[in-house]
């Protein structure tokens, strides 16, 4: 049966019968098909006024306080809605660094400004993705998602957040000037640089506070997830073309469900942070005559690292039995751990000796 013929006999139509031709037993006679006309495609969806994207968007983010070591900084939580298994809480959606070294973590509702603590249930720095629970926040509405597949140059789009950390919604409209990109990203509280891949380039005025916020489309669907821009001090002249950059919410969402899952990976950390008392940098041996390795410039007070001899300027080698020859292998072993967990690390001293010891991590804030 044809494609044609099956749709009719779907619709409940009545098919024309096919007779055989008298002397020729088995052989079909020449017929004509009816063929129903195909349907009207769907009418595009119709673009909100300003006025009503912003109704629309709002009451679905909240604006994220992190109080950490540097001082406070301010981001935007797209909310997921409840999801099991945490069905009376809500899921928010934000930038790792948002959140990253934070010791204590707020959240408030843009909707009616009601106030909630947070809990970070994991992160991947190297995506700049961090899940966040709210406990008792379920009531909060959840956003809408779009797909960032269907994302093309040219088309009009929405950064919605905190932006300056005022408190206050605030709305950036633009276009997408480019997709796929990749970009080198400055945290503007301590310096740290991060490489993103595939983003969305827009040039909407995305200000410090939006990191975290959606980037919505025509309609108000999230398509993306707003972590950098250009943003330059008032007065600075000639003021460039603004230019910023999401993470597509289709790759977002890929982390959510990774963390909810409680699927750990060699980026992805699930559950508290833990925590071993030192800052590290690169230590290239080959200019001292010495081993490569994480060269310790901060020791924590009463640490697990200051209990156990770590002392400013000694130089990580091992961990676990694991060659360490830079700062990132050692925040590499890092991720898959968690408070409690018994380490044994190896280490040169300022005099040249070689030192062990073994360490019980403790729980510090998300790195």
């Amino acid at each position: 049966m044809s494609a044609a013929i099956a749709v009719l006999a779907a619709a409940g139509l009545a098919l024309l019968s096919v007779p055989l031709q008298r002397g020729t037993l088995g052989t079909p006679a020449p017929t004509t098909a009816v063929v129903a006309p195909a349907p009207p495609p769907p009418a595009p969806p119709v673009p909100l006024a300003p006025e009503e994207l912003s109704n629309r968007v709002v009451p679905t983010i909240v604006t994220i306080t992190t109080r950490s070591a540097l001082g406070t900084t301010a981001g935007t939580g797209i909310v997921l809605g409840p999801r099991s298994p945490h069905g009376s809480d809500a899921i928010v959606l934000t930038n790792h660094h948002v959140v990253d070294g934070g010791m204590e973590i707020a959240a408030t509702s843009m909707r009616d400004r009601s106030a909630y603590a947070v809990e970070v249930l994991g992160y991947d720095g190297s995506r700049d993705l961090a899940v966040l629970r709210l406990p008792g926040a379920a009531n909060l509405p959840a956003a809408q998602l779009g797909s960032s597949e269907s994302v093309r140059v040219g088309e009009p789009v929405t950064a919605v957040g905190n932006a300056e950390g005022g408190g206050v919604p605030v709305s950036a409209p633009g276009a997408v000037t480019r997709v796929g990109v990749t970009v080198m990203t400055r945290n503007s509280v301590d310096g740290s640089r991060n490489e993103l891949s595939n983003l969305i380039e827009v040039d909407a005025n995305v200000r410090p506070g939006d990191s975290g916020g959606p980037l919505v489309d025509a309609v108000g669907d999230v398509v993306g997830v707003n972590s950098a821009g250009n943003a330059v001090e008032p007065g600075v002249t000639p003021e460039p073309a603004p230019k910023a950059y999401a993470i597509p919410i289709d790759a977002a969402m890929s982390l959510v469900e990774q963390v909810l899952s409680g699927r750990a990976s060699d980026t992805v950390h699930i559950g508290p942070t833990p925590l071993l008392g030192v800052s590290v940098r690169d230590h290239r041996g080959q200019q001292t005559g010495t081993r490569d390795g994480a060269e310790v410039t901060v020791v924590g007070y009463r640490s697990p690292a200051e209990g156990v001899g770590l002392a400013r300027g000694d130089v990580i080698v091992e961990f676990d039995g694991v060659p360490i020859h830079s700062s990132a292998d050692l925040n590499l072993r890092m991720v898959t751990l968690h408070p409690g967990d018994q380490v044994r690390l190896r280490w040169i001293d300022a005099a040249g000796a070689e030192r062990s010891g073994s360490l019980v991590l403790q729980e510090g804030p998300p790195r």
